[in-house]
């Protein structure tokens, strides 16, 4: 069975998310990767750490999922996110939707990458030479990363 929604510490792939969606009555795929920037507000990322809480994240990457076939009928969709350590130009997020035509496939894909960030419990550590904090929505700080100095 293909997993189309899922969080993994293993690379991503960007032709295996691909061919999850690929469908013969379907003439356009859109593929979204977001890759690891070296920099950002001008400080230089030495890499970055994603967290996840694996079941509700893949679960509510279903329920995403869900909406996009909802207001695009006959669009299919994947959305696989990385966690772990990731170094500078790896991928950290894929997401694939497939359509008959091109325009909702845009546009399904647009608003799957915009859900995600708001509503997938994933948090990421942004690491630099002189410093780090945790991104996102609900400013995530891990049970026991707290400093003491």
């Amino acid at each position: 069975m293909v997993k189309k929604f899922e969080i993994t510490d293993q690379p991503l792939e960007e032709r295996r998310d691909t061919d999850k969606v690929l469908n013969s009555s379907h003439g356009a795929v859109t593929t979204f990767t977001g890759h690891v920037r070296e920099w950002t507000n001008g400080l230089r990322t030495e890499y970055l750490s994603f967290e996840a809480y694996t079941s509700m994240a893949e679960k509510k990457m279903e329920e995403i999922g869900e909406e996009v076939k909802q207001k695009w009928k006959g669009c299919d969709i994947a959305i696989a996110h990385r966690v772990g350590l990731l170094n500078i130009s790896d991928i950290a997020v894929v997401v694939t939707v497939s359509s008959p035509h091109r325009k909702a496939a845009y546009e399904a894909n647009e608003y799957a990458m915009e859900r995600l960030k708001q509503d997938v419990p994933i948090w990421k550590k942004e690491i630099w030479d002189n410093g780090e904090v945790w991104v996102g929505h609900q400013n995530y700080k891990p049970k026991g990363s707290e400093r003491n100095d």
